[in-house]
């Protein structure tokens, strides 16, 4: 597994620290032009499914459940072939997860940090 797996908002600027970068958002973010975006691949199958992501609605207090729904979905046809291959890309050195999300320690991409982090254990 890489190196250094790390996890933080697109819309901050890109660093050669990075690594990869791969947003893990099922959608485009807002006012991102692809082109400014610098990203190595956008994997938006890894992403939570859109009743997961609705359902949650960034509410922190319902982090947990929403992290213990996505770890189930990560198991499920829809996520496993995204999954797989991100576990492929968190193989280099460093890989960096990108989200829109304001919150990025209750995001997707910290969950994915973490279980990426487990299963290099």
């Amino acid at each position: 597994m890489a190196t250094k797996i790390t996890y933080r908002r697109i819309y901050e600027d890109s660093s050669p620290q990075d690594g990869q970068r791969v947003l893990v958002d099922r959608v485009w973010p807002r006012g991102m032009k692809k082109e400014d975006a610098h990203l190595d691949e956008w994997l938006r199958d890894v992403a939570p499914s859109t009743e997961l992501r609705k359902w949650y609605g960034h509410n922190a207090e319902r982090f947990t459940e929403f992290r213990r729904r996505y770890l189930t979905e990560l198991r499920d046809d829809d996520h496993q072939e995204a999954a797989g291959h991100l576990r492929e890309l968190a193989t280099g050195d460093r890989l960096t997860l990108l989200t829109a999300t304001k919150d990025v320690d209750h995001s997707q991409a910290a969950v994915l940090a973490e279980w990426l982090a487990k299963k290099k254990r």
